[in-house]
């Protein structure tokens, strides 16, 4: 593609020397990965600025450099006042602009993204279309996976995956929106159609200024809700009305709005819950009408996910007939509340719940049927916020029988420290084991006939990172190893 023709949504740029008839093969903002006749991208992130990589890209063979200053190359240089903006639209265009040949949703909030995505895969796919998915756990494209990096990728690569989506026939994308990825700009040039708004609880607070910054990020998906840079069609918003912030998401966009609840008179409402150790089963109350559902999720989170899940299918068009199929027969998502079935008296249950609210949600939808004691084996990561390790403590001695206080991912802090900052206000007791491995033996050892006992934290997550170095660690596997050696070997 002409260089000239990526500049078109750039209305002021300057460059070094002239383009002349440069090609373009491809985007890059990484010069490991650039390769000859690339545009290079100088993007100044978080751990690295690449301004200072330019003659690397040069020596890989890129063919022009866009940078936010003049840098050291014999290379074309076009000057732009934000490379982040600049990035987008250059990949938009270089790719074709394929988010608006899509049905693009976002999901966003601080609890529910994950599982609310693999809900709307599971119905659209019932209604026999080709979906891609985009988020914490890996990327799909018509049933191929890919892995990620982070919840949310930069824009470029969000672009690169669209195309490959439309080449593949997918009719509707679903991705995870991360805080991140909407103060930083990831999203800019996605073309979203529908965006949900789950929940808002502390978190992320390492990087945002305050809970009100973090909050503001995330409205940053419904002010920009018609963001692509072609405009055409109608837009919704979905919002959980039950939310002490609902009212902030509400005000924040223009679009069309459809909203969810249990408590709060709402579009779309459950009636008539009964929760279990089996499931949940309720009415699905929409304007299309309602309709009897009987899930394997458990607990009433699980049914937030759904109502707003059924939300953005409602508004693209899926029978409820196909709703309710697909939340019947969904075996929900690996580390999301996930059950570990060995043969054992009692129950155990792996949950990524990594922030207060989560634990919380978690330990109450246990206690619900639960007909003996609670226990819980949780830690806090290292080098992230500090601010919620004490409440996640308080969340897990509020609402467990027996409190278990392990590693997590500790990355480079001193676990002692981390257990300093979660521990030091306590007064009731609790059980401190380091080693993971050992505080999951140590709680399913002490469960007995009746109990539950749940393994937070990491969920989904296949590792430990220590140090800078990740370990295989997973949660779901260990407890089945150990439940199992327990059968073979009775204490």
């Amino acid at each position: 593609m002409k260089m000239k023709k990526l500049l078109k949504l750039m209305p002021f740029y300057k460059v070094t020397q002239p383009l002349s008839d440069i090609t373009v093969q491809g985007i890059s903002m990484d010069s490991r990965s650039t390769g000859p006749g690339d545009l290079f991208i100088c993007i100044h992130g978080v751990e690295a600025d690449g301004h200072e990589y330019v003659q690397e890209a040069e020596a890989k063979g890129a063919a022009v450099v866009m940078a936010e200053r003049e840098v050291t190359t014999s290379l074309p240089v076009v000057i732009v006042n934000d490379t982040v903006r600049a990035l987008a639209m250059a990949a938009s265009i270089f790719y074709g602009f394929p988010s608006e040949h899509l049905r693009v949703i976002g999901v966003t909030g601080t609890n529910g993204k994950t599982t609310i995505t693999y809900l709307l895969d599971e119905i659209f796919r019932n209604n026999n279309q080709r979906t891609g998915m985009i988020g914490t756990i890996q990327v799909s494209i018509a049933g191929k996976t890919y892995p990620v990096k982070n919840t949310t990728p930069d824009s470029l690569s969000l672009q690169r995956y669209f195309a490959e989506m439309r080449k593949a026939k997918v009719t509707t994308a679903i991705m995870e929106v991360s805080s991140h990825a909407l103060d930083q700009g990831r999203v800019y040039g996605c073309d979203f159609d529908i965006a949900i708004f789950t929940n808002l609880t502390r978190d992320h607070l390492d990087y945002h200024d305050n809970f009100d910054d973090y909050l503001r990020a995330k409205s940053l998906l419904f002010a920009q809700l018609g963001n692509g840079y072609n405009k055409g069609r109608r837009k919704f918003a979905i919002i959980n009305k039950d939310s002490e912030q609902a009212k902030r998401f509400i005000r924040s966009t223009s679009q069309s709005l459809l909203t969810y609840g249990i408590h709060s008179n709402a579009d779309i409402m459950a009636k008539n819950i009964t929760l279990g150790e089996t499931g949940a089963a309720y009415i699905l109350k929409t304007p299309k009408g309602e309709i009897a559902i009987n899930s394997p999720l458990m607990g009433l989170f699980s049914i937030y996910n759904m109502l707003a899940a059924a939300g953005a299918a409602i508004l693209s068009g899926i029978p409820l007939t196909v709703i309710k199929h697909a939340f019947e027969m969904t075996r929900g998502v690996r580390g999301r509340f996930e059950p570990v079935r060995e043969g054992q008296e009692y129950g155990v249950v792996i949950d990524y719940a990594h922030t207060p609210d989560s634990l919380e949600n978690a330990l109450n939808t246990l206690s619900e049927f639960c007909k003996g004691s609670i226990y819980v084996v949780v830690g806090c990561g290292g080098d992230r916020d500090r601010s919620k390790r004490p409440y996640m403590a308080d969340a897990a001695m509020n609402r467990a029988d027996y409190v278990i206080f392990t590693t997590d991912n500790p990355r480079s802090e001193d676990p002692k420290q981390i257990f300093q900052d979660m521990t030091s206000h306590l007064s009731d007791p609790f059980e401190l084991i380091e080693d993971r491995e050992q505080a999951i033996e140590h709680a399913l050892k002490r469960a007995k006939s009746g109990d539950m006992v749940l393994i937070a934290g990491k969920g989904h997550e296949t590792y430990q990172e220590v140090n800078g170095v990740r370990h295989h660690f997973d949660d779901s596997e260990v407890a089945k190893m150990i439940l199992k050696r327990m059968k073979e070997r009775p204490s």
